[in-house]
């Protein structure tokens, strides 16, 4: 009996281990089937409302040929309540000696609102190279010197603004 309750044991326990093994196997070998969610939320700020830094995605390219220019720059805007958008260097043919902003439509109230960010007016210039359709797009150049220390911290929209604010992944 104690013979029959051990071999019992064991082919159960070998049962167990085996299939462990192949609900084990399978789990590690499955294809993930994520959902795709929406990464932002539409949001519309009419003529007249304020628009603000944290409606604003900026993007920014560094032409100065200073290492961690672009970074430096973005963390700024960022501290400033404007929205973290792509950092690169820029591979645009168009000279940038403080700053410029690459728009199609200067009049834009998000370009606006990021050109008074800095303590020399930006240029705004139609882009040579590809842009993110997503916020607007700042170039840095060599002569760079900072931030104005005391911008607006907001301005009214001339025209409805739509913008795509970020979830926040908790």
């Amino acid at each position: 009996m104690n013979r029959m309750t051990n071999l019992l044991a064991t082919v159960v326990a070998l049962g167990l281990f085996v299939g462990g093994g192949v609900v084990g196997w399978n789990l590690l070998t499955a294809k993930s089937e994520t959902i795709a969610g929406p990464t932002c939320t539409e949001r519309r700020v009419e003529p007249g409302e304020a628009l603000t830094p944290n409606l604003v995605q900026v993007n920014v390219l560094n032409a100065s040929g200073r290492g961690g220019l672009a970074n430096r720059v973005s963390i700024n805007l960022q501290r400033y309540g404007f929205l973290e958008g792509g950092i690169a260097n820029s591979e645009s043919e168009i000279p940038v000696d403080h700053v410029a902003i690459f728009t199609d439509d200067p009049e834009d109230p998000m370009v606006q609102l990021v050109a008074q960010q800095f303590q020399v007016a930006p240029q705004i210039v139609a882009p040579d190279v590809p842009i993110d359709p997503d916020g607007v797009t700042v170039v840095v150049g060599p002569s760079y010197t900072d931030l104005n220390p005391a911008p607006p911290t907001e301005i009214a929209a001339t025209r409805a603004v739509d913008v795509c604010v970020p979830l926040a992944e908790l």
